[in-house]
């Protein structure tokens, strides 16, 4: 039985490798490699259109946590810090003005975006911060800031997911964004 389904696995493997496509540039490529969000997500974004001022736009507040305290309050567990921006729209691109990261003092540490892009319909982006970059500190945050030409956009659903290890164990949470003032 267990040569079988051994074979089985093997059989589909192979034939899921063999008849399979370029995969897109996110799922090639790893930040470690250097590549920007731009470039990774090049297939969910586009030009923004050029259609005068926006008839809706707001901006979203994402808490992030580069490290927290635990136990006592002695050790400092870090995490890796993924920002997740969905356009929920299945028709309209959303321009995404600009992606800032703050750290605990409400500093800009990083500006993502070097200029406005489209997000697609139905699109992601995200924009990823190392474990072993502690300057956001306890009390990081992003801000998302987005506009559209049709007044009955939808705002992007952004969440923060944060990864970490302490003691052997895996940790991971996520944190929705809220809506603040443009």
């Amino acid at each position: 039985m267990r040569t079988i389904l051994f074979a089985l696995v093997i059989a589909t493997v192979s034939a899921a490798g063999a008849g399979a496509q370029t995969a897109p540039a996110h799922l090639r490529a790893a930040p470690a490699t250097g590549a920007t969000a731009l470039e990774l997500f090049a297939d969910s974004i586009a030009e923004p259109p050029s259609t005068g001022t926006p008839a809706r736009r707001g901006a979203l507040y994402a808490p992030a946590y580069s490290s927290l305290f635990s136990g006592a309050g002695r050790a400092r567990i870090d995490f890796a810090i993924t920002l997740s921006i969905h356009n929920v729209s299945a028709e309209r691109p959303l321009v995404l003005e600009s992606v800032v990261y703050y750290d605990t003092a409400g500093r800009a540490v990083e500006t993502y975006l070097p200029r406005a892009v489209a997000l697609k319909p139905f699109g992601t982006i995200q924009f990823f911060v190392p474990r072993d970059d502690v300057r956001g500190g306890t009390g990081a945050n992003f801000l998302v800031r987005w506009n559209s030409a049709d007044a009955r956009a939808e705002p992007p659903h952004v969440e923060t997911v944060m990864i970490g290890v302490a003691n052997n164990q895996s940790l991971a949470f996520v944190v929705p964004a809220r809506p603040v003032e443009p």
